[in-house]
């Protein structure tokens, strides 16, 4: 069922987006400039504007095209979405802790300068988010068959996300994020992998690349795609029992090294030594 992989899309693209959001608000209210807050909010719905009507071209322009033309944009939709999707996984995990006060001293900045700068800090915040989502869903749900339950099921992940981030917001809830983080950023790992060996299929099919019939296996007697097993694997990681070479070889070769960088121990940098007092650097004799 897609609709899992869609709710993991809108729960952890909405739980950042609504993260941001909550960290410009709580700064906002404890400055004691509520006035500025129609501002962000402003912000917030361009974007959210923004980010809708990027998912709707994308569909608008999917459905304007022959066979190979569709085949190709939605290779090429899926490759941006998995790149998209991998930087966004590795920064948030580099860049959570700092995350609050980076935007804190930014929106200092903004409310410094004026109305219309706020308006665009709460916009550029919240857009990046935005669009990442709109085009991993739309990505995610090339392999699934034409059923409204991938959008239901990014609308409750967003819903969740923003009921989450209110529950912070108002210190209801205590959740370690660098957890959350972590095996959300695992789940979204396969579904990138899964994403790229559709990309791989779709290249295939459009005659881009070789070997669409040479199959790697073939368990359609073990796990039929009419299953209810089968269509939830197709659905979240874009399983199918009979995929061809070189979409298991495209597979691997994103699975296995993606999960080895994000699964690495994280250092920090090593902070300078504090000079002994008393002394005073100097050129060497």
């Amino acid at each position: 069922m897609a609709v899992f992989a869609s709710y993991l899309i809108g729960l952890r693209e909405g739980l950042e987006a609504t993260l941001v959001v909550s960290v410009l608000i709580a700064f906002l209210v404890k400055s004691e400039r509520r006035d500025r807050l129609p501002h962000v909010w402003g912000g917030v719905a361009a974007a959210a504007a923004l980010s809708v009507g990027f998912g709707a071209l994308l569909t608008f322009t999917a459905a304007r095209l022959d066979y190979t033309g569709q085949e190709l944009f939605e290779a090429v939709v899926s490759l941006l979405a998995v790149a998209f999707v991998t930087w966004m996984i590795f920064w948030m995990r580099g860049a959570a802790r700092s995350l609050s006060g980076e935007l804190r001293g930014r929106l200092g900045d903004a409310l410094r300068m004026g109305a219309f700068a706020v308006v665009g800090m709460a916009f550029l915040a919240v857009v990046r988010e935005g669009l990442e989502t709109a085009l991993l869903f739309f990505a995610s749900v090339q392999g699934a068959a034409s059923s409204p339950a991938p959008l239901a099921g990014i609308v409750l992940g967003l819903l969740t996300s923003v009921a989450i981030g209110w529950g912070l917001y108002r210190s209801a809830l205590r959740i370690n994020l660098t957890t959350f983080f972590t095996w959300t950023g695992l789940l979204l790992i396969l579904v990138a992998a899964g994403i790229f060996k559709y990309g791989v299929h779709d290249l295939q099919e459009a005659g881009a690349l070789p070997g669409l019939n040479t199959h790697a296996f073939d368990v359609s007697a073990v796990l039929p795609a009419d299953s209810w097993y089968g269509a939830l694997l197709a659905g979240t990681i874009n399983f199918t029992p009979q995929p061809s070479v070189l979409e298991i070889t495209a597979w691997l070769l994103y699975l296995g090294p993606t999960l080895l960088l994000f699964l690495r121990p994280w250092r920090r940098k090593a902070e300078p030594a504090p000079t002994p007092a008393g002394s005073t650097a100097g050129p060497a004799a």
